[in-house]
């Protein structure tokens, strides 16, 4: 359990693998500015009690491994850190202005898939030993409820 965190009336271990892209895939994550995209990626999951477990900035895309509270969905975490990397580094470093000039740094989507410490196949069985009465399809109700 030493895993786990913990909020006020929650215990939880929720982890997200999230990669997104440069816009048009341009290679632009070099030097000042992949150093500040990850400082500013670091201020946005610490405002939003996101734990950084690992990550990496290639040329044209982030690699994110995070521990993420069950009050953020990942779709508002995703948002907020491509909007606000994207608002302010194109308010910082006026050349990416002019490499996208429709404002915007990112591409559209991500990909993100969890990470946990159990397989399917062990919460399947787990919810197939539950009880003892016949099945009822695979939804199965404890008669001692």
């Amino acid at each position: 359990m030493e895993h786990y965190r913990k909020s006020s009336h929650t215990v939880y271990d929720i982890k997200y693998h999230i990669v997104w892209i440069t816009k048009y895939r341009k290679p632009i994550l070099r030097a000042d500015i992949a150093q500040r995209v990850r400082d500013l990626i670091r201020e946005i999951c610490k405002a939003n009690d996101v734990d950084i477990i690992k990550g990496h900035i290639s040329r044209d895309h982030v690699h994110i491994f995070v521990s993420a509270p069950p009050h953020i969905s990942v779709s508002q975490l995703v948002k907020s850190i491509k909007g606000k990397t994207s608002r302010k580094m194109m308010m910082e470093y006026k050349r990416l202005s002019r490499e996208f000039w429709g404002r915007h740094m990112w591409a559209r989507g991500y990909f993100v898939a969890t990470s946990g410490n159990v397989t399917d196949e062990v919460i399947i069985k787990y919810i197939e030993q539950q009880g003892q009465e016949p099945p009822d399809g695979d939804f199965k109700i404890d008669d001692e409820l």
